[in-house]
């Protein structure tokens, strides 16, 4: 077992209130592909004649709703991923008191599979989906088995799914909760983010403490601040950590 490890799980036992903040490469381990990375959503699909940016923007959901819908459940949506090691290490972690709220970026609810219980979506996800005209709400099975646009069963209005596209501001409640989770925390682990994405990125900012940990295969612009900084598979950093505190 690395230095590492044994830092990270020693930083865990001395902490009583830990965040975790992460991205879309908490969700690659488990089939869930990225967005900016060679092989990531936004280079590799091409067939819809302009980019996903595009695509995925409050004024292409109105003006082509059923071109927004063919991408959206053919790229977004994978019912078939499962929570992988490091769902199931945070939620283990939250279940022995240590970590107190699960802040992502993420829309694919694999944190509440794994069981974790608090957690602020700041993107929104794909199980909740709703109608623009009533507010009924619709599952992501409810979704998915209409063919074409959605269109509610009560109005007749459009569904749409409850996830910031481009163009929309994320929730104001979900903001205020997780900087107040990030705020009030004695250590933050950032994990599986670029921290490009803003306005969400700047949420780290908000943490005042000494236990920042960075766990993320590739550098980002926050390495320089990290008092812990590991380049390697956040699910097994995770999984390896939790394992090493139970014994300590």
């Amino acid at each position: 077992m690395s230095q590492e490890i044994e830092t990270l799980a020693r930083m865990l036992k001395e902490s009583r209130k830990v965040a975790f903040f992460g991205g879309a490469g908490v969700s690659t381990e488990s089939g869930i592909p990225d967005f900016r990375s060679e092989q990531g959503i936004y280079n590799t699909i091409n067939s819809f004649g302009c980019p996903p940016e595009e695509i995925l923007s409050h004024t292409y959901f109105m003006r082509n709703t059923k071109t927004f819908y063919d991408f959206y459940r053919s790229t977004m949506v994978y019912r078939e991923a499962r929570p992988n090691e490091a769902h199931k290490a945070l939620a283990k972690l939250e279940a022995m008191g240590k970590l107190t709220a699960v802040v992502t970026q993420n829309i694919d609810g694999l944190h509440q599979a794994a069981g974790s219980r608090t957690v602020y979506e700041v993107h929104g996800s794909i199980h909740r989906n709703y109608c623009t005209k009533c507010g009924k709400a619709f599952s992501l099975d409810e979704l998915m088995a209409m063919e074409g646009v959605p269109h509610c069963d009560q109005c007749g209005g459009i569904i749409k799914p409850d996830v910031v596209l481009y163009e929309e501001s994320l929730d104001s409640r979900t903001i205020e909760k997780s900087v107040k989770a990030i705020e009030a925390a004695d250590m933050l682990i950032v994990g599986g983010t670029s921290l490009n994405v803003y306005p969400a990125a700047s949420f780290v900012s908000y943490y005042n403490g000494k236990r920042l940990v960075l766990i993320n295969k590739s550098t980002t612009s926050y390495d320089r601040y990290a008092n812990l900084l590991i380049h390697d598979s956040i699910g097994k950093v995770l999984k390896e950590a939790v394992a090493l505190l139970e014994t300590l």
